[in-house]
């Protein structure tokens, strides 16, 4: 997009560079995709030019493996149970399995996610508790990969969750 505006513009690496303040192997850089840009960064590149940017936000369905469908749902499941109280109440639980996954798991990223676990059950931080147990993105897949939240959800509630993901 950057590169059209240029084009359509008449509009140098090195006149941008001067215009924008940013430096010109930043730009060639940005141009071939070697680093990546700000939406701040591309307004401001591009208002040098007399453009404006426009972010279109929609919905976008997100593919996962089937493994990785029946775990967001049980962690969605989990989430939607997720309070200060609960959190709580499950302790002993989570503490047990991650005392568990913390002994039997090698390497990378397990070690790491195990210990962010840790930390965002020791400062009991929720907003990140809730992030991780229902993200799409491939971190907090991997996270739910060594999740210690097994076991705190009921029999009966698990089979409703796995009956509903096929």
């Amino acid at each position: 997009m950057l590169r059209r505006v240029m084009l359509e513009t008449g509009t140098t690496q090195s006149t941008l560079a001067r215009m924008s303040g940013v430096r010109q192997p930043t730009i060639s850089q940005i141009l071939s995709g070697r680093i990546g840009v700000s939406d701040d960064q591309v307004r401001r590149l591009l208002s040098c030019m007399g453009y404006k940017l426009e972010v279109v936000r929609r919905p976008v369905g997100h593919r996962l493996t089937r493994s990785e469908e029946r775990s967001w749902r049980l962690h969605r499941r989990i989430s939607s149970h997720l309070t200060r109280g609960s959190l709580s109440e499950w302790s002993a639980i989570i503490r047990n399995n991650l005392v568990r996954l913390e002994s039997g798991s090698r390497g990378e990223p397990h070690l790491s996610n195990l210990r962010e676990w840790r930390r965002l059950l020791d400062d009991e931080e929720l907003l990140g508790l809730h992030r991780v147990l229902t993200g799409l993105d491939r971190h907090s897949i991997e996270m739910r990969e060594v999740s210690p939240f097994g076991g705190v959800l009921s029999q009966e509630e698990r089979r409703q969750v796995l009956e509903h993901a096929g």
